[in-house]
């Protein structure tokens, strides 16, 4: 779809008849809009939606108002309300490789203390071959009462609501996007009606419908209550599965948040030592064992001192107490000899000739007189013979004594280092007063997230329950299918076109499966991809999947940690926004026009100039951009400039609060005046 021109008369602040061309040039996709706050440029994206859809446009300046009093509302103040507003639109739509023109002309007016609305929609359905056969083709569309009177199911086929709320959006409300659920319920609309996936599952469904077609008849009335009656239970179960599934929905969220707040009160609570706080009995138990421990061994010590410990005290003297008693038992040794070497002596006399004896008694002399110096003692404390064995049993007891005491005082050092650390620990304890509130506040915020705990396994277990009854339900609607078509249809074709139609249904449902995963695969790499070319981080997201059960979308980091979407900025989270619709629009060819209302807010200027240089020219063959002058300025038009087809300025009079619009733009020669 191509958009070529929209017309507004008396709607809203345009007064008068104002009208923008909004064909696109080759490599010049853009068509750029400028309006400061309240000129009307979100009256212009209501008015695109308005005449498409009518009562089920989702205008911004709508909200909960009827139809009928918005409308009156949107009709030009100064204007005379019996005359009424209209808004015109233009476009091309390629169907069955030709190319159709469409005028759609939405006009209302107050009749008394009525509204009257009147839908008028004009086609040329020779478009296509006039474009073909002429360069200056021009479109000459022809009144269709058939289309007129069933347009609003014709505009599904061409743009379905659903789809159109991804093509014009507001750029400051597309940041909801980032949130897992609004996005899967995005990304599931999208695939399902702008990548056809929801075609296949209507094929399914107009088969299985065929297939119930020929089930029934006009006979045994009974069977058909039978199986009316558990349609309507089926219906009902579904109904109840989808609320429960939606209460599961809320109270997830609610439960995410819980357990956020309680781990923001741990870690406060961490902060302020409660972790000591609560460990405080056990900090002081085993400071007293420690402190005890601690006692008993100094005790052992001093046991150990009461021996012969001291003794190492007086090494020097316990050495020369050796080599006395050494030197005594020497001394006493060679006295015993002494006597017996006389004997000896005076016999070896007796045997020596009497020529020789004279010699042998000289040495046997100096041999007495030898050892006889070694009795000779300076000092003699007359110790007893047993003296060396007694000092060498002291030895044996001071090692034993020192190996024991050693033992003992490392193990005195390791208990007193564990004492000086518990009572630094029990001295940073603080007081009950400073984490009592704190304490109080977890403790009570846990039970918070256990109790919602708590209901989320009760949605569980109903949400299970529930799919176990809808499947009872569903096959015993089938059993009566069997059955009724078994006793009452016997026409072979019957059977055949059942036969063939479940073989369809078969095929269609691997096929829509396969065609749902293929798109997935796509959509999760153009939207990435998108993402990777407008952030300004370019680490930040590393990669990105969307589930294809729950179409939830995941980002997680270089390490394959999942990325919280709250942990991204506002600017962020609106670019992955913008990244999601840019990544639909791709995988589906780039068919719509993007109409983008605010495109920039919340942006710094490097993500400016991303969205400019990367985005914008790119996003479709056809792009409405609404901006401010703050965001879109002169530098960024200069960038974005070579891919503008049209610039026009929305100019407002404060003086009777009505807009027009100028050619040109705040810093184009052609809006110069415009400010």
């Amino acid at each position: 779809m191509l958009l070529h021109k929209i017309t507004l008369e008396e709607f809203g602040a345009y007064r008068g008849k104002q009208s923008l061309d909004l064909s696109v040039k080759n490599n010049r996709p853009i068509i750029l809009i400028g309006g400061l706050n309240g000129c009307g440029k979100t009256t212009l994206l209501d008015a695109i939606q308005l005449v498409l859809y009518g009562p089920r446009a989702r205008c911004s300046g709508r909200g909960n108002k009827a139809y009928d009093t918005y409308l009156r509302e949107s009709i030009n103040r100064q204007h005379d309300p019996s005359r009424g507003s209209s808004i015109t639109l233009e476009f091309t739509v390629t169907v069955d490789a030709t190319e159709h023109y469409y005028k759609v002309v939405r006009s209302w007016h107050v009749s008394g203390k009525s509204l009257k609305e009147f839908l008028n929609v004009f086609v040329d359905e020779e478009y296509g071959s006039k474009i073909q056969n002429s360069r200056r083709a021009k479109a000459d569309p022809k009144f269709s009462r058939i289309l007129s009177e069933g347009w609003a199911d014709h505009v599904e086929d061409l743009l379905p609501l659903e789809v159109a709320s991804l093509s014009f959006f507001d750029g400051e409300k597309i940041e909801s996007l980032a949130d897992p659920e609004r996005a899967a319920t995005v990304i599931e609309s999208a695939v399902q009606s702008l990548l056809g996936v929801s075609t296949v599952e209507q094929l399914r469904t107009d088969l299985l419908a065929l297939q119930r077609r020929q089930k029934l008849s006009d006979e045994e009335q009974h069977l058909m209550d039978n199986i009316h009656d558990q349609e309507q239970e089926l219906a009902s179960v579904q109904q109840q599965l989808d609320q429960a599934a939606q209460e599961r929905a809320a109270r997830g969220k609610t439960l995410r948040e819980a357990e956020r707040k309680l781990g923001s009160l741990e870690e406060s609570f961490k902060k302020e030592g409660g972790g000591l706080f609560e460990r405080r009995q056990e900090l002081t138990a085993a400071r007293d064992r420690v402190a005890s421990q601690l006692s008993d061994l100094r005790a052992s010590l001093v046991q150990l001192a009461a021996g012969p410990l001291p003794f190492l005290l007086m090494a020097p003297q316990v050495k020369e107490l050796r080599k006395q008693a050494k030197q005594e038992s020497s001394a006493a040794e060679a006295s015993q000899v002494l006597d017996v070497l006389a004997e000896r002596d005076a016999w070896l006399l007796e045997l020596v000739p009497e020529d020789a004896r004279g010699e042998v008694m000289k040495k046997l002399e100096q041999d007495r007189a030898k050892r006889s110096k070694s009795t000779a003692l300076k000092v003699n404390l007359g110790l007893p013979h047993n003296a060396l064995a007694q000092l060498s049993a002291l030895d044996e007891g001071l090692a034993r004594d020192t190996n024991r005491a050693n033992e003992l005082l490392k193990q005195a050092a390791s208990a007193a280092e564990e004492l000086d650390q518990l009572d630094r620990q029990l001295a940073g304890v603080p007081e009950q007063s400073k984490v009592e509130a704190l304490q109080r506040a977890r403790d009570e915020q846990a039970q918070n997230v256990t109790r919602i705990q708590g209901g989320m396994e009760r949605d569980e277990q109903q949400i299970a329950e529930l799919k176990r009854r809808r499947e009872h339900v569903a096959a015993a609607l089938e059993r009566a299918h069997k059955n009724f078509v078994q006793t009452k249809v016997k026409a072979e074709e019957v059977e055949r076109i059942i036969k063939y139609s479940e073989k369809a249904r078969s095929t269609l449902e691997r096929f829509g499966e396969a065609l749902l995963e293929r798109h997935i695969s796509s959509l999760e790499v153009a939207v990435l991809q998108s993402f990777k070319e407008l952030m300004r981080k370019q680490g930040l997201v590393h990669d990105l999947r969307i589930d294809t059960d729950k179409f939830t979308l995941t980002l997680s980091d270089s390490e394959g940690e999942a990325i919280d979407p709250g942990r991204l900025s506002a600017g962020e989270r609106q670019l992955l926004a913008v990244s999601l619709l840019w990544g639909l629009m791709k995988v589906a060819g780039n068919r719509l026009p993007s109409v983008i209302d605010t495109p920039l807010g919340r942006l710094d200027s490097r993500h400016r100039e991303h969205l400019v240089d990367r985005y914008f020219p790119y996003a479709s063959d056809q792009v409405l951009l609404l901006s401010t002058d703050e965001e879109i300025d002169e530098y960024l038009l200069g960038r974005l400039k070579k891919s503008v087809a049209h610039m026009y300025t929305l100019a407002h009079d404060d003086t009777d609060f009505t807009t027009k619009v100028v050619e040109g733009y705040w810093w184009n020669a052609g809006a110069s005046h415009v400010a």
